[in-house]
């Protein structure tokens, strides 16, 4: 239960990382976070099959819910300038055990998430390069036991794209955090394009007529709606690791989570309109909706750049987690809870490069060798876990220390973050069972190395 002093918030000087990020960096990096598979994918999906056009009620249910927690997550990061989001702020709060657990589970979620995100890249690419009339060799194109059509069993050895994929983002991180927003930041801007493109000229075919009936799996299926398409708004969270990384957190960072979740709740909105509004919601397809759309009303060619943005938008979402694990496992590290040979950062470019190798090396693993079912279900119910501890920690710290300088005070105390709270536990009854047997081995394994090496290594302990 030992609590890291509040008052002790700055980083060493001269031993911890480059602070070089500003205001739309970092509004860039939240952004590429959160529209991903999303707008891309999602949105389709659930209005298919869950909700029809009322995805958009789904997309709303989903925002609310999570401004709870980003707005839990936005006091704390004008509070606490440091690297590890919610794996700090638990410790801050609530204890070292409890820090220990957040951060355990988000350095699987977070590697988790990024394997996931580069199959589904693969997939597109696959495609991709089958329309230019391109064939790879079958045993590189998916992990075993993924095997599609007439191919034999054995084909597929290992998805060598996604592994590529993974090193690809953890070699760009590495080259410092400076060059790898930039990088990030022009993804984003062409994403974000690409995404206005779709709502400007798609709103040109839209037949009110589609939006009739708006709900017809009624207000259930809205609901449901929200529970899939929650796991599209956040990602500020992973954003809120690079704290330490800002040229000034306590004042960029509360606006940049905000702003970030804005904006992306804005073209959520309006392409689920724009989509619903194309195509009859029975006909729209799950998996490459508004290419599909386009294609249907005589416009393929720009359905042809969406799915070349699709990859760039994707693209963005892989940067960030993998940025947020790496930054996780570096004050987890320099916290004496992980060995402090994975919190060495760069000579020049003060990036933390072997938290970050080891994390990109574990993520291409699983991206290359499970199938995108397996690895999904390793995600998930960390995030929610995370959002439920920041929520609980910011009430917590309130009361306790009303003194404190905040430059944000989230709105609604306690009302705000107990809405996070409840909506995140919510969700995770949705989750199946075989998510919590993953959570809870993950789980045993991190109480072994807490109880053998974190609990006796912390410096907490040592002082």
């Amino acid at each position: 239960m030992r609590r890291k002093p509040i008052d002790d918030i700055e980083p060493e000087a001269g031993t911890g990382l480059q602070r070089t990020l500003g205001l739309r960096q970092l509004t860039a990096i939240g952004i590429g976070g959160i529209i991903g598979a999303g707008i891309f994918s999602l949105a389709g999906a659930v209005a298919n099959e869950t909700a029809g056009p009322a995805v958009v009620i789904s997309f709303l249910i989903a925002g609310i819910a999570s401004a709870a927690a980003a707005f839990s997550y936005a006091e704390f990061a004008g509070l606490i300038p440091k690297a590890g989001s919610a794996y700090t702020y638990g410790y801050v709060v609530l204890g070292e055990f409890a820090a220990w657990f957040i951060g355990w589970d988000l350095l699987l979620e977070y590697t988790a998430i990024v394997a996931v995100v580069a199959i589904g890249i693969s997939g597109y690419f696959n495609d991709l390069l089958g329309f230019l009339g391109i064939q790879l060799p079958p045993w590189m194109l998916g992990a075993p036991g993924t095997e599609a059509g007439d191919a034999p069993e054995g084909t597929y050895v290992v998805n060598l794209f996604a592994v590529l994929l993974c090193l690809l983002i953890a070699f760009v991180l590495n080259q410092g955090i400076k060059g790898a927003a930039r990088f990030e930041t022009l993804l984003v801007y062409l994403k974000v394009a690409i995404v206005l493109l779709v709502i400007v000229v798609g709103f040109f075919y839209v037949d009110a007529g589609n939006y009739n009936p708006f709900t017809p799996f009624g207000l259930t299926g809205a609901f449901t709606g929200a529970a899939t398409v929650f796991f599209a708004v956040f990602g500020y969270d992973a954003m809120s690791t690079a704290a330490e990384e800002s040229k000034d957190s306590q004042k960029h960072m509360p606006k940049a989570i905000i702003y970030s979740l804005a904006v992306s709740m804005v073209l959520y909105v309006l392409a689920c309109l724009v989509l619903t509004g194309m195509v009859n919601y029975k006909d729209i397809d799950g998996e490459a909706a508004f290419s599909s759309a386009f294609a249907d009303v005589g416009l393929p060619w720009l359905g042809a750049i969406i799915a070349g943005g699709a990859i760039l938008g994707i693209l963005t979402v892989l940067f960030t987690f993998l940025m947020g694990a790496s930054r996780v496992g570096y004050a987890m590290s320099r916290d004496g809870l992980l060995p402090p040979w994975f919190s060495k950062t760069h000579a020049v470019n003060k990036s933390p490069t072997r938290i970050t190798w080891v994390l990109g090396i574990a993520s291409a693993i699983i991206a290359g060798f499970l199938p995108i079912g397996a690895a999904a279900e390793l995600t998930n119910i960390g995030i929610l876990l995370a959002f439920v501890v920041v929520c609980v920690a910011v009430i917590v710290l309130r009361y306790r220390r009303p003194d404190l300088p905040r430059s944000f005070r989230l709105p609604g105390m306690p009302v705000v973050p107990i809405i996070g709270v409840v909506f995140s536990i919510w969700l995770i009854t949705f989750l199946a069972p075989e998510t919590w047997l993953r959570f809870a081995a993950w789980f045993v394994i991190g109480l072994i190395v807490y109880a053998f090496y974190g609990y006796r290594r912390s410096k907490l302990a040592n002082r």
